[in-house]
């Protein structure tokens, strides 16, 4: 069961920087238990596992509460808010069409729905020229198994319907996402799995030798035979896979593939007819430096499903694909109550415009190279607690671990979480297998705030240190 965050208030120092602010005694602050203890009363014991911190407004790359404290944030609202929190841009795109008069329209045409998807089109690589608009993650990642499974059978019959997904991956928490994640403990409670949903290893150099660049006899054609070997555990018939859908970076992890492993996926994809579709859900809009964190591979999908970022702000996804699997679907057939609601798509399209002019994915990239110097330097530091450093642009994890084992730690990444909050740092509760902090703030910071922020990370892991003997 995953940890919460404690429910007494602790004694913390008073902060006054440019960036960080911290003035009331304690963390959580006890005026703000009445509403914690509000929210534990009525929502399920699933919502209690984020820091206790009452989120009362947010500006740029800072999240205020109503009692004077202020955060450098580090999570952007969980990789969403890639343009910032309250981006004037996106408020006045969502004020403008919220007083222009229309909140809702189903999927009855609108031009500012035309003007995303026109957008959205615009922007991406050949052959990814159709856009389906949704309104969560979970909803792209189970429409790619849909269009993967339903063009496998247009090509091949209903024995082309496996699905390959990989371990550890996280595709959305509805049935259909859950089924093609990695991780056995989420899908417990489907108990019938389907049999042609299938996982595979990925390719994690923290987990894996084989896929570990650094190792001196590895090769891209080895490390593929190797994955591939895993299928053939499976007793898989390549023919008869409809798709294969990895999240771009393993999100516990902020993990990347070996960039030969990726093409040659792309090729074997593309030898037995099989859809390749990205998750690209928490990677995608600039969160690498890159439009698209595909685009490291030097490759493109058949479908990308995209999320969070893509407003910045509001709830819209969607999944972007090649012109003949989308249109797989006749009229009305491929629909949803909120596909491109108004509101929603003025602020994705105030978002996408606002980072393109503004080369957030440049600033991305930039500060992505002090993160990669910072906490590499800092795991040099401390290897007996910190087992794995991997990210690029403003995504990286950091994996804890016991005595410089490849063991982890889950209890230290979650005091390391804690005492950052109380110095002014906001991350949201590690991930992955519980031992993974995130380091993904909004692209928009200034490299002095970064470096702010990785100080008091830096310190927070010290402290822990001291707590954990």
């Amino acid at each position: 069961m995953a940890k919460s965050f404690d429910m007494v208030p602790r004694d913390v120092k008073r902060i006054e920087t440019k960036y960080r602010r911290i003035v009331t005694d304690k963390i959580p602050v006890p005026e703000s238990m009445e509403i914690i203890e509000q929210l534990r009363k009525y929502e399920p014991r699933s919502m209690t596992g984020q820091p206790l911190v009452i989120w009362d407004r947010a500006e740029g790359f800072n999240v205020y509460d109503r009692y004077g404290n202020k955060w450098i944030d580090f999570s952007s609202g969980v990789l969403v808010t890639n343009a910032g929190h309250g981006n004037e841009a996106i408020k006045k795109a969502i004020i403008e069409q919220v007083e222009h008069g229309l909140l809702h329209n189903y999927c009855f045409p609108t031009e500012i729905r035309a003007k995303l998807v026109k957008k959205l089109s615009e922007i991406c690589p050949e052959p990814l020229k159709k856009v389906f608009l949704l309104t969560t993650g979970s909803e792209t990642t189970e429409c790619a198994i849909k269009l993967s499974r339903t063009y496998g059978r247009k090509v091949g019959g209903n024995k082309k319907i496996k699905i390959v997904t990989f371990h550890d991956d996280f595709h959305g928490r509805t049935l259909g996402a859950q089924l093609a994640g990695g991780s056995p403990r989420l899908k417990e409670w489907i108990v019938n799995l389907d049999p042609d949903i299938i996982q595979v290893p990925f390719p994690n150099a923290f987990k894996y030798d084989w896929a570990d660049e650094s190792n001196p006899d590895y090769s891209d054609d080895k490390c593929f035979k190797t994955w591939l070997s895993y299928l053939e555990e499976q007793n898989v018939d390549f023919d008869t896979i409809a798709g294969i859908m990895p999240e771009t970076f393993q999100g516990g992890w902020v993990q990347l593939m070996p960039v030969g492993f990726a093409k040659r996926l792309r090729e074997f994809c593309d030898k037995h007819d099989i859809i390749l579709a990205f998750d690209e859900v928490q990677a995608g809009m600039f969160r690498t430096g890159k439009l698209f964190a595909f685009q490291h591979y030097g490759i493109v999908p058949d479908l990308v499903c995209c999320g969070k970022g893509i407003t910045s702000s509001l709830p819209l996804s969607a999944v972007i694909g090649r012109p003949d699997v989308m249109d797989l679907y006749g009229p009305n057939e491929m629909t949803s109550t909120h596909t491109g609601n108004p509101v929603c798509a003025a602020a994705a399209l105030a978002n996408i415009n606002y980072m393109i002019e503004n080369n957030v994915g440049e600033n991305a990239a930039r500060l992505g190279e002090i993160c990669k110097e910072f906490l590499t330097g800092l795991q040099k530091k401390h290897p007996d607690v910190i087992g794995n450093v991997k990210g690029v642009g403003l995504a990286w994890g950091v994996i804890f671990v016991k005595n410089g084992t490849k063991e982890v730690d889950p209890d230290f990444a979650h005091d390391v979480c804690r005492i950052s909050v109380e110095n002014g740092l906001l991350f949201f509760a590690p991930v992955g297998a519980g031992a993974t902090i995130k380091i993904c703030p909004p692209l928009t910071i200034n490299e002095e705030a970064l470096r702010e922020g990785l100080e008091v990370f830096a310190y927070a892991v010290e402290e822990a240190k001291k707590i954990n003997g």
